[in-house]
């Protein structure tokens, strides 16, 4: 088993890079790769390579995101470019009211009429103190 994460900007608050053991892809290793026509594209590249992605944790923005089709960073480019055939996970992550917002239900619906597999949120104790999925 081989992996590869690809973080966003924002993610980057909740770790250090140097504790991740694997090779850690963002936004600035899109743009480094690519000097012109003909380089590798990273984002087209971790999309031939991997034969599954796992997104987790999926906050609301990059969840409004993908079920919009905007691809603004290397997450959303790689996830836009992804191959149907190959299976994609999402594990929805953020706060109970935001969970329970109406729109959070149709752009869940959205990303599994695309194929892509929801793991579902769990009941627990969140990082504001609250409690709920």
């Amino acid at each position: 088993l081989e992996v590869k994460v690809v973080t966003t900007e924002r993610a980057k608050h909740f770790y250090r890079a140097q504790e991740i053991p694997v090779t850690l892809y963002s936004d600035e290793d899109e743009w480094q790769l690519w000097k012109g026509r003909s380089d590798p594209v990273l984002h087209i590249e971790l999309r031939r390579w991997a034969d599954l992605m796992v997104v987790a944790p999926l906050d609301a923005n990059t969840l409004a995101k993908l079920a919009n089709g905007i691809c603004d960073n290397l997450l959303t480019c790689v996830i836009r470019a992804w191959d149907l055939s190959k299976p994609l996970l999402f594990c929805p992550a953020m706060n109970t009211a935001m969970w329970e917002h109406p729109i959070t239900a149709q752009q869940v619906e959205q990303l599994k009429g695309f194929g892509y597999t929801e793991v579902p949120c769990v009941v627990k104790k969140l990082v504001c103190g609250d409690e709920g999925q």
